[in-house]
């Protein structure tokens, strides 16, 4: 590296070369009115596969502790095995080691607890308690609440962006998505969305933050390193469209429309809609199985549905019915899913399911 070359020009003050440190460059993210793929970038190569059976298996009915109400999103952590479950109504996050096949505890005092998502590196798990306008931050080795960040009016759906180490939550009805530090734990930012806010989810090949903004029918893309809207993508045929997911190399998004109980297939190429689907009403969560190349989306009416994608499209695998079924994961070490259920003869309880494959 060449010294920086300094001058002075004040007698008996010596003053040594500044010496550039190289530092990596975060990306920014890459979001263009028609692609959220850079041109640049290339599919991984992916062996083919062979068209799987229908059906799922149920494998255990696991009793949860608490009232029997409502849950919401879950985590899972593949580092310890764990997954965090929102027991919404409850007010408790319950933690439930995987490969134990047991609860290992409750973290409680999280009133109406939305959102939740681990993050490994930080060994913290962020969890929204939207009854308390807050999003709480827990330590993964004590599970203990260690800070909050409060002001937000109804935190829901988290995001992490890695390479600028922040945290993004969806503030449902203030219409807005909320930056935090991750490093400090602290407000950095509010982004107003310009309509209610659905779940946030970060997309590692354009860099960029992903919400659902579910009262304007949009897509809207954030860059993490600016924290600004850079572009709006309307989605054609939904309705209050609120959870999704996205497959990173395949360049899809998978998006649920509560009002309309649709599912729409996107693709990332193109930001154009590539496939719609009828699925049981009030569908909301979904959870996908990269490896494996299913994906399950879950619906408060009561069914949880099951797909294959075949190159680009999905094709149906079943669905099998269960009250409530508002949320679902898969961990995808083992391919099992995850079915918490509020109320089954008076209790929650857990169903896990494997796919017949």
């Amino acid at each position: 590296m060449t010294p920086t070359r300094t001058t002075s020009a004040i007698v008996g003050v010596l003053l040594f070369p500044c010496v550039a440190v190289a530092q990596t460059a975060v990306p920014a993210c890459f979001a263009t009115a028609h692609s959220m793929t850079p041109a640049s970038w290339h599919a991984p190569l992916r062996a083919p596969q062979v068209a799987p059976m229908s059906g799922l298996t149920l494998v255990r009915e696991i009793p949860l502790p608490g009232p029997a109400n409502r849950f919401d999103y879950q985590s899972v952590d593949p580092v310890s095995g764990r997954i965090y479950m929102n027991h919404m109504n409850a007010g408790r996050t319950i933690v439930f080691d995987a490969d134990r096949g047991e609860v290992v505890t409750e973290i409680m005092d999280l009133p109406r607890a939305t959102g939740v998502l681990a993050v490994p590196s930080h060994h913290l798990v962020y969890v929204s308690a939207a009854g308390a306008h807050a999003v709480a931050i827990i330590d993964d080795r004590t599970l203990k609440v260690i800070s909050r960040v409060d002001g937000i009016k109804f935190p829901d759906g988290i995001a992490f962006a890695p390479e600028s180490d922040k945290v993004f939550v969806s503030d449902e009805s203030g219409g807005t998505d909320v930056v935090i530090d991750a490093k400090t734990g602290t407000k950095r930012s509010t982004i107003a969305l310009g309509g209610e806010a659905g779940n946030t989810h970060y997309d590692s090949v354009s860099h960029c933050i992903l919400v659902a903004v579910q009262t304007k029918n949009q897509i809207v893309a954030i860059d993490p390193v600016s924290e600004r809207i850079v572009q709006r993508y309307d989605l054609s045929g939904s309705d209050h469209p609120h959870g999704f997911a996205i497959d990173p190399t395949g360049r899809l998004a998978f998006i649920s429309c509560e009002g309309n109980a649709v599912l729409l297939v996107m693709d990332l190429r193109t930001m154009k809609v590539v496939q719609t689907l009828k699925v049981a009403a009030e569908p909301d969560v979904l959870a996908w199985d990269a490896a494996w190349r299913r994906l399950y989306v879950s619906a408060e009416s009561g069914s949880l549905a099951a797909y294959w994608l075949d190159g680009a499209t999905l094709r149906p695998l079943g669905e099998v019915r269960a009250p409530h079924a508002h949320t679902v994961s898969v961990d995808p070490r083992t391919h099992l899913i995850y079915l918490p259920l509020e109320n089954v003869n008076g209790h929650p309880v857990l169903r896990v399911f494997k796919p017949i494959s």
